[in-house]
């Protein structure tokens, strides 16, 4: 880090934000910048692990940068929130908002993808219950490793759209698994307590879920371990994480797509 920042480094972090909120002082915000820009190399790292090939990691970074910036402008340090944990959420979500507006992921993939969460809702709606893998090639009419080859090209859209889960088309409305971030002083009770309830739901979703697809959601959203980290802890190969992400993103989008679609008329 630069000399001229050294006199930052000195003091308590909590109070150099609040001087910040208050002054917005140019100098704090470089020194904020710079010390934080790694941030945006280590989320956009675990991103372009799921990506294809046309998606260059020097873009997820510019992508991120803004992300940062946002969260420099924005964070309340009186808070108990770290930066970090803030920063990497607005990261990540600004690196995804930039994946969407331009629209990499081919039509037909996003069909598959659609399919496969449609077909998944219409099983275990039918069976009452989880259904496995084999059922789901099965009404797909494909074999086990048509199956999993087909969970491995909608991958990368599993990323982007457990991110994109809910969202209902107003900043309000748009709830990640991550915990909500924005200061309760940004909104009306009502909004608090819907904010609150639509977490709930998610969380009853994930819980659902089959154990393994469970840890996945677990470890990467939460623990921030790579798909790689992943299959050394549930010792399979980082290809068989992937599937179970995808599948797990499925499920999640398949049954709250029900909800959402109830609210979202209200």
């Amino acid at each position: 880090m630069s000399k001229k920042y050294d006199k930052y480094n000195q003091q308590d972090e909590t109070e150099l934000w609040k001087s910040y909120r208050d002054t917005k002082d140019q100098d704090i915000r470089a020194y904020l910048v710079e010390k934080y820009s790694p941030l945006v190399k280590h989320v956009a790292g675990r991103i372009a692990i799921g990506m294809p090939q046309n998606v260059e990691f020097d873009d997820l970074v510019s992508y991120g940068v803004f992300g940062l910036l946002d969260a420099i402008e924005k964070f309340d340090p009186d808070r108990l929130i770290k930066f970090k944990t803030y920063a990497m959420t607005r990261i990540r979500g600004s690196i995804f908002d930039e994946l969407r507006s331009i629209d990499w992921i081919p039509r037909s993939i996003r069909q598959k993808a659609k399919q496969l969460e449609q077909i998944i809702g219409m099983l275990e709606n039918k069976e009452g219950q989880q259904v496995d893998d084999e059922a789901i090639a099965k009404e797909l009419g494909i074999s086990m490793e048509e199956y999993n080859s087909l969970l491995t090209k909608i991958s990368g859209t599993s990323l982007v759209s457990l991110n994109d889960i809910w969202f209902l088309g107003d900043e309000n409305d748009e709830v990640s698994f991550m915990e909500t971030l924005e200061s309760p002083m940004n909104m009306n009770p009502d909004t608090i307590i819907e904010k609150e309830e639509i977490k709930n739901v998610i969380v009853e979703a994930i819980k659902t879920l089959p154990e393994k697809e469970k840890k996945v959601i677990v470890l990467y959203y939460y623990e921030d371990l790579t798909l790689k980290e992943i299959g050394e802890v549930l010792e399979v190969t980082e290809s068989r994480i992937s599937q179970l992400h995808t599948r797990a993103v499925s499920r999640l989008r398949s049954k709250l797509g029900k909800v959402k679609s109830v609210i979202s008329r209200k």
